[in-house]
């Protein structure tokens, strides 16, 4: 834990904040920390700056509950406008001699403000939009508007998907339908024929090349979708027989999300081109070259190959594509393809932070009165108390040792009914006591023993906060994914407690004990003591990819209230909200799990009137809880605490 500073220890300052949450690194230059020891966001990586906890004073003012999630739509225009510019630097810095046309993968984060708000962004580089599914299929044919962007239809196809990519086909849009095995080919040629309009279709490679991280199976030849080597050769033959040769636009490939290491994705692209060239060479007027997604965000800011984090920057992934693209397609004599890419993930994490409210904590030495021993206290509790006194450095660890060992014997006994209740608390006060001791005499040893650091671990507090992980942190709790976590104010203070989060559900797995590192993954996060009466906020940055969609109704928390905020560019520091979605009512998540809401009401009034009659509740008294039952069911799903 952290303890109390030494004397000796330099004062705090914003510095050391923004050094010990690694804000500059994974922040992009999005985030800091400003005079007042609040997180600010900096939209446009500028000097405009929207301090959150103006935000979070807003929403309060409006009545909304917290868990909030709070989407700053100038940074996710900045991030769309960012990737296009990227690719734009490389392809003239190289002399290619076709565009960029990338897609944003709707699965990514299928929201409809989000995905407005990316084209609307990306109609000055004719972005387009990438689907995988039917119904994302049907909201990206009605939200679509620019001829000269593509639609790009990826994972398995029924008719009903084909007839509406080839409906867009037919409103003068460029759908190309990608093919991810070969009998999906035949199905393709069949009802287009029956429909009457020519496709465009792409053909999914799988590469030879595995990615890497958390995802890495999404990919190389093991993959559950694309073509073999052979596959594409047959594909180009039912296709010429079809008289189709020149349908074929697009070779696609991807080696799995979050690719932490630059060179997985060189050795890709490389397999790729040559690909492409080769099928071009078999006489097909090919144009497009989908290198997929994969395109990291740095979580931790380590600029490692690490799971959470990347080895190379956005421009350094431009140029590799371009270059490695136009090496291939030279050495094979081909024309240099239209370069798309589907990168969800860099364009829309940034841009979300999710803000929960921690209401309490639970500290394993807590300053409260010693438990009093028992009348004629057995000797456990005097060997404890004889250790508890001992100050000496000297014999810090032999003392751990020793209490480690009392505490074991305490709970033994315990278990055999041979100690008291007070006895077995007192000592465990006084182990805590002793550990805590351990940790601070050990600190700044050039090397501290394992315990220890298990020691130090098992110290830490942890805080009660208002949010479902399963809801809102749902890649941390399947997979481990680790997101930059940190508090939102007094971070003019040195924080002096270490902590873990836990959650309101019902689960035990509803925890958060693994935070990002430079170095490594931290057990604990660094926080303030919750001064009394205080909201203390926590925020959770580089959410807006996957979390917010991907969510569950456990424990029937529903989705969180989001605001959406906007720079104000009539005023330099000026900032506004320009939408709020509520978040889930109890009622609704109760009809989305087939409950008759209505049906519930009449129950509860029929359990009312049986009480009134028999005299168990006043008439005023059954009126007043059964007009509260009723109110409960429009409640957030969340926790809501009075003002303090």
């Amino acid at each position: 834990m952290l303890r109390a500073i030494m004397s000796s220890t330099p004062a705090w300052d914003i510095r050391d904040a923004i050094n010990l949450y690694n804000i500059d690194r994974w922040g992009e230059g999005y985030f800091t920390v400003d005079s007042k020891g609040g997180v600010a966001v900096m939209p446009n990586q500028d000097h405009q700056r929207i301090p959150i906890a103006d935000v979070i004073a807003e929403a309060r003012d409006r009545g909304l509950g917290f868990p909030l999630v709070i989407r700053f739509q100038d940074l996710l225009r900045h991030r769309v406008k960012t990737i296009n510019r990227a690719f734009a630097a490389a392809i003239e810095e190289a002399g290619y001699k076709n565009p960029y046309r990338g897609v944003f993968p709707i699965k990514v984060n299928q929201l409809r403000e989000v995905v407005e708000e990316i084209l609307d962004a990306g109609s000055a580089f004719h972005f387009g939009i990438e689907v995988g599914s039917k119904p994302e299929l049907i909201a990206a044919l009605g939200i679509h508007r620019d001829p000269d962007s593509l639609i790009i239809c990826n994972g398995y196809k029924d008719s009903s998907f084909i007839q509406n990519a080839l409906l867009g086909r037919k409103l003068g849009k460029m759908v190309i339908m990608v093919v991810e095995k070969i009998e999906e080919l035949d199905h393709i040629l069949r009802v287009s024929a029956e429909v009457g309009v020519e496709p465009w279709i792409g053909l999914r490679v799988r590469l030879r090349t595995k990615g890497a991280g958390k995802w890495a199976t999404s990919g190389g030849e093991n993959a559950k979708f694309g073509l073999s080597t052979a596959d594409l050769v047959e594909a180009s033959r039912r296709l010429h027989e079809a008289g189709l040769a020149d349908s074929l636009k697009l070779v696609h490939f991807h080696v799995g999300s979050q690719v932490p290491d630059i060179s997985t994705i060189k050795r890709a692209v490389r397999e790729a081109a040559r690909f492409y060239s080769k099928i071009s060479k078999m006489g097909h007027q090919l144009g497009y070259l989908d290198v997929g997604g994969g395109l990291g965000v740095d979580y931790d800011g380590s600029r490692s190959t690490f799971d959470s984090s990347t080895n190379y920057s956005l421009q350094e992934y431009a140029r590799d594509v371009v270059y490695n693209v136009m090496e291939v397609c030279d050495s094979e004599k081909v024309a240099h393809p239209t370069i798309v890419s589907e990168s969800g993930r860099a364009i829309v994490a940034h841009h979300s932070v999710l803000v929960v409210e921690a209401f309490g904590s639970i500290e394993k030495a807590e300053t409260r009165a010693p438990v009093p021993a028992t009348v004629g206290a057995p000797k456990l509790v005097q060997d404890m108390e004889e250790i508890c006194g001992e100050h000496s450095p000297l014999h810090r660890l032999e003392n751990l040792h020793d209490a480690q060992q009392i505490k074991e014997q305490a709970a033994t006994m315990f278990d055999l009914g041979l100690l008291e209740i007070q006895d077995r608390a007192r000592i465990e006060t006084m182990f805590w006591e002793i550990a805590s001791r351990t940790v601070e005499l050990c600190r700044g040893m050039r090397h501290v023993p394992e315990e220890v650091k298990e020691v130090e671990t098992a110290l830490a507090d942890q805080y009660l906060c208002n949010f479902s992980v399963f809801q809102s942190l749902l890649d941390h709790w399947a997979l481990g994914q680790l997101f930059p976590i940190m508090p939102l104010q007094r971070l003019n203070e040195q924080p002096e407690r270490n902590a873990t989060l836990v959650d309101i559900t019902c689960d035990s797995d509803g925890k958060v004990s693994k935070f990002i590192d430079i170095l490594d993954v931290k057990d604990t996060l660094p926080l303030h003591r919750i001064a009394p009466g205080e909201r203390y906020h926590l925020g959770f940055f580089l959410m807006g990819a996957y979390q917010d969609i991907m969510g569950d109704l456990h424990n029937l928390f529903g989705r969180v209230t989001e605001v959406h905020v906007f720079l104000d560019e009539d005023e330099d520091e000026g900032w506004y909200v320009e939408e709020v979605l509520e978040g889930t009512s109890i009622g609704e998540v109760l009809a989305m799990t087939q409950w008759d809401t209505k049906e519930l009401v009449r129950q509860v009034k029929s359990l009312v009137d049986a009480a009134i009659k028999g005299d168990r509740l006043k008439p005023n008294q059954a009126m007043r809880l059964l007009s509260n039952y009723e109110k409960g069911l429009k409640d957030y799903t969340y926790l809501s605490f009075p003002e303090k």
